[in-house]
């Protein structure tokens, strides 16, 4: 059976991330000439926590959703990894085993690269080096910003400006409202509350308020977002 291959629309949410189109054209060739392609059905394990790490991954569609469970056996969403965002180059760095699991959040595509080829290609690409420092910063800088906004922001807030990050990653226009954004990744009220370390019920009661206001529209598959600058008002005004 043939090797799967990314799809025209997968290359691109590759080569367009924030952080793989930075680098050199011959690294992001060397990196995709190593890597290869896995597909993940719902719910499917794709790394699990106390693993040796063993490929280092980007999401080229769908979700990836790093989490954890606690003692007590509470389920704990750390993120949504979108397309165009690697991971998992963390443990091949420190040598330690995965900290996290990470699931298929819908139907989803994975590129990876062994660990093998990646130490080959750091070794080619001193480039590499700097480009991995500038990735890792800027996830301790969006750790620090979510510790910071739990800690200052109202779970109103916190919440609008997760469906505007959301937005932004898996925006898509509604087929029944021009002014309408779809947020196409579709998340449980609960899974929604676990991002934001909140309940469910009080999530639920924030996306009721913000109905009501005529800023969402909460739907059977997801959310639709009706006024995009009402939302950005909400996230602002309790800054």
């Amino acid at each position: 059976m043939d090797e799967p291959i990314l799809t025209m629309e997968e290359r691109e949410s590759i080569n367009a991330g924030r952080w793989f189109s930075t680098l050199s054209p011959s690294l992001r060739h060397d990196i995709l000439r190593c890597a290869y392609v896995k597909r993940h059905k719902d719910g499917e394990l794709i790394a699990a926590r106390g693993e040796p790490p063993e490929q280092w991954i980007a999401c080229a569609k769908g979700a990836v959703r790093v989490s954890s469970t606690s003692v007590s056996g509470k389920l704990i969403t750390l993120t949504y990894v979108e397309p165009g965002i690697w991971f998992g180059d963390v443990s091949i760095f420190d040598g330690d085993r995965r900290t996290h699991d990470a699931y298929a959040h819908g139907e989803t595509t994975t590129l990876n690269v062994a660990k093998a080829d990646f130490k080959k290609i750091l070794a080619s690409h001193v480039e590499l080096y700097d480009a991995m420092l500038r990735l890792h910063a800027r996830r301790i800088r969006q750790l620090f910003g979510l510790v910071e906004d739990l800690n200052t922001l109202p779970l109103r807030a916190r919440l609008a400006k997760q469906l505007n990050h959301l937005l932004r990653s898996y925006g898509v226009p509604s087929l029944s409202d021009a002014r309408a954004i779809r947020i196409s990744l579709q998340l449980a009220q609960e899974e929604l509350a676990q991002l934001l370390g909140a309940s469910r019920q009080r999530v639920n009661q924030e996306l009721k308020q913000m109905e009501r206001e005529q800023v969402i529209k909460i739907e059977p598959g997801g959310l639709t977002v009706l006024d995009r600058e009402a939302l950005l008002k909400i996230v602002n005004s309790d800054n």
